[in-house]
């Protein structure tokens, strides 16, 4: 698949703007109006689920999101990707918790081509060598 337009972006960055992160406000920030001024922010289901606890309605959500964001499905290619990565990342000794979630959302984002804004690339650049990073 070739290249889709935008950046994909990793709900840690959204998190730190929704709260006010006072160590990655900053950071996150300014990275978010870089991938706006590109082109399109993109995110998927797994992205807006861990967002999604910080607003009391879906409506709020959207309002706090980019109006030039796009959520898209998850492509089959991704899930698959994401499932071979998580096994070898456990394999390897790494640990249960949330980890399946960051490697959908970082397939997702090599899938289709897009590089992932995230502040935690450690176990993307790890298991999914090639994938492009916007990271601190």
């Amino acid at each position: 698949m070739s290249a889709l337009p935008g950046t994909f972006v990793d709900s840690s960055v959204l998190l730190d703007v929704f709260t006010e992160d006072e160590r990655w406000l900053a950071w996150s920030e300014a990275a978010l109006a870089d991938a706006l001024a590109a082109g399109p922010i993109v995110i998927n289901a797994v992205v807006l689920a861990e967002v999604a606890p910080r607003f009391s309605r879906i409506e709020d959500l959207d309002m706090a999101l980019p109006e030039q964001m796009l959520v898209e499905e998850t492509p089959r290619a991704a899930a698959f990707l994401a499932g071979h990565a998580h096994a070898s990342y456990r394999r390897a000794g790494g640990a249960r918790e949330q980890i399946l979630a960051d490697f959908l959302i970082a397939s997702h984002a090599a899938v289709t081509g897009r590089p992932l804004l995230t502040r935690d690339p450690r176990r993307v650049s790890t298991y999914l060598p090639g994938a492009e990073l916007i990271s601190p």
